[in-house]
């Protein structure tokens, strides 16, 4: 069950109050809910690359793990399907691959027809490896939530996808917005 705590003004509730002091007409809702969501992150961000870098891995590093993981049997990828797994940019695909290609956590392999495809598959250390820190990085998301109920981590969840369309959404609406007027 989720512990309550008190209610008590956080930072942001802080900044909004000295805007509202400073510029009274200013409207400052946008801060209440992207400041508190990056300040979550930030704090979000300590806490999971404390617990991945425990274990001898970056963050990047486990991102392809677990992709690789996710994958299923044979547990492997080319460089580009990882890149576009969505959470790890093709920039640092191959250094990533190096070093944990390096650790002996996957290995390259040619395809069997094309040759010119590379497939990076874990190896049963990198299985076991993954295994074991995906296990103790959902224990830690666990604790970072203890402090919401199951019904509000369901509604957050529902609230912040909506949060991500809507932003992905506002580049497309100021596109149309800075093209209207404009002779065509």
């Amino acid at each position: 069950m989720a512990q309550r705590r008190a209610k008590r003004p956080d930072a942001v509730a802080r900044i909004v109050e000295d805007w509202a002091r400073e510029r009274p007409g200013l409207d400052t809702s946008p801060l209440e809910v992207l400041a508190r969501l990056h300040r979550a992150y930030l704090q979000y961000q300590s806490r999971l690359t404390a617990q991945i870098e425990k274990h001898g891995l970056s963050v990047a590093g486990f991102d392809v793990l677990t992709a690789l993981r996710r994958a299923g049997a044979p547990y492997r990828l080319t460089a580009g399907q990882l890149a576009a797994s969505g959470l790890i940019s093709s920039a640092g695909v191959t250094l990533r691959l190096d070093r944990l290609e390096n650790d002996g956590l996957l290995v390259r392999e040619r395809d069997a027809v094309d040759r010119r495809v590379v497939y990076s598959r874990l190896t049963d250390a990198g299985l076991k490896k993954v295994d074991e820190v995906f296990t103790e990085h959902l224990e830690n998301e666990r604790r970072m939530l203890s402090g919401l109920t199951l019904t509000e981590r369901r509604q957050l969840a529902r609230l912040l996808s909506g949060l991500e369309l809507s932003i992905v959404e506002s580049d497309t609406a100021g596109e149309v917005a800075a093209g209207e007027g404009t002779a065509g």
